[in-house]
């Protein structure tokens, strides 16, 4: 697949052409084995966005699920529901990747479900928090006079007026996830080599900071431009969907 739509295929090496400057050999230069920067960037582009897009997909279905469960049952569900995400909450992603990978292996499988495990209290937080302010809407009230049960007004009347919600935190934690993904990375838990990733570009060129600092510039701003491009969608979309957020500003 990369061979269509990069300049060079990522993992061709170059030796006699390794550290080349940016427009010296390519686009961007070469690495330390000859291989093409530009390539190597838009590959691991697809790397990182797709294990986020998996990892937030996963955490937002489960942790909306948990949360409006939550909201509609109350009581002690509610209170060993948000005592159990207190503690997954605590146990910072990087933490999760190495207890995981000791158990399945380090690899793209491990680095989506340690983020994805990191997202589902974020998710059962936003959703419970404005689930439970529907819940106290009369419209709610007059649904379960009407003898519509829990399961139904949360389908009907629930969902529909927090979506909008869900969609932007959807948004800001991608950002959070792709920064996750690159420390993941380039502490070695991510995708396996040789596949590159903005976070193990970044670990490979540490060892040629002085020779060649465009080999961990150019991921490094790769990584900031995608998270702070997230960061402002997310407060685009508040703004949009969510009129009352934008008069506060």
């Amino acid at each position: 697949m990369s061979l269509v739509w990069t300049p060079l295929p990522p993992g061709k090496l170059q030796i006699v052409q390794k550290l080349k400057p940016p427009l010296a050999q390519g686009l961007l230069g070469t690495d330390h084995l000859g291989r093409d920067v530009a390539s190597m960037l838009m590959v691991g582009a697809w790397n990182s966005l797709s294990i986020a897009v998996l990892a937030v997909t996963m955490g937002a279905l489960a942790g909306t699920l948990l949360g409006v469960t939550v909201a509609a049952r109350r009581g002690w569900f509610e209170a060993i529901m948000m005592r159990a995400n207190d503690v997954i909450f605590a146990l910072p992603p990087i933490l999760s990747a190495m207890m995981l990978g000791a158990l399945l292996g380090t690899g793209r499988r491990t680095a989506i479900i340690a983020i994805a495990v990191f997202m589902v209290p974020v998710f059962a937080r936003v959703t419970a928090s404005a689930a439970l302010q529907v819940w106290s809407r009369d419209y709610v009230l007059a649904a379960r006079g009407a003898g519509k049960g829990g399961v139904r007004i949360t389908v009907d009347h629930v969902l529909p007026n927090i979506a909008n919600q869900i969609i932007v935190q959807v948004t800001i934690q991608l950002g959070l996830a792709i920064l996750t993904e690159a420390g993941l990375s380039f502490l070695g838990l991510g995708m396996a080599p040789p596949a590159p990733t903005w976070g193990r570009m970044l670990a490979d060129a540490q060892t040629y900071l002085g020779r060649a600092p465009w080999l961990a510039i150019l991921p490094g701003l790769a990584i900031a431009l995608t998270v702070f491009g997230f960061n402002m969608l997310g407060d685009g979309l508040r703004d949009l969907l969510d009129p009352r957020e934008k008069g506060r500003r």
